[in-house]
């Protein structure tokens, strides 16, 4: 077999006796890595310690790992300033995550007639958050509707370590300042307590 030493270095092609015997010099294990190579190759290594790293670092790649989500954002052509407003922090708060968008403009009734009047809201929005995101699939009709996909500027790796970072910066600051919010909500609790209502005077005989 070839034999890599504990450390990577090449051994060499050794008997399995010679394997066997440096293992236990080395107060190791002897694991097969390449069970199909020609002579096979193993490896003198702590299999233990080899397993609870390699858990490690596959419980670490979980959880970096970023998957594709594709909100969808519906609006009518004549949405009112309000709703517009609430409707684009909705997008903004997806672009900011790292997900896609879809948006889609329902058209009822006459409303069918002017499609431009969808194709315009598109446009206000990408507009809006061209800093966030940008025009992913151009605005299409799609039977009743009009859809168009944005797409992050941010990668969502990258949104989910500005996330963890942020949660990690909070928790530091509550833990630096154990006493603020306390001392606040004890202050607004002072504030809001009634005054005492004046003692009455005895009634006269």
């Amino acid at each position: 077999m070839r034999l890599v030493g504990p450390s990577g270095e090449q051994v060499g092609i050794v008997p399995l006796a010679k394997a066997l015997e440096l293992a236990q010099e080395y107060d190791l294990d002897l694991v097969e890595v390449a069970a199909t190579a020609r002579p096979p190759v193993c490896k003198l290594m702590d299999y233990g310690k080899f397993k609870y790293e390699s858990a490690m670092k596959a419980r670490e790649a979980r959880k970096n790992q970023a998957h594709t989500v594709i909100k969808e954002m519906k609006l009518r052509p004549k949405i009112d300033p309000h709703d517009y407003d609430t409707k684009k922090g909705h997008v903004v708060r997806f672009l900011k995550q790292g997900d896609k968008v879809k948006i889609t403009i329902m058209f009822r009734g006459r409303e069918q007639s002017r499609p431009e009047l969808g194709f315009r809201l598109l446009q206000r929005l990408a507009s809006d958050v061209e800093d966030l995101g940008f025009i992913e699939s151009n605005p299409k009709q799609d039977g009743r509707n009009m859809i168009m996909v944005l797409g992050p500027h941010k990668k969502k790796t990258e949104a989910m370590a500005e996330a963890r970072e942020a949660q990690a910066a909070r928790k530091a600051d509550a833990k630096a300042n154990p006493g603020r919010s306390q001392n606040s909500a004890e202050g607004e609790e002072h504030d809001e307590a009634p005054a005492e209502a004046p003692a009455e005077a005895p009634a006269e005989a």
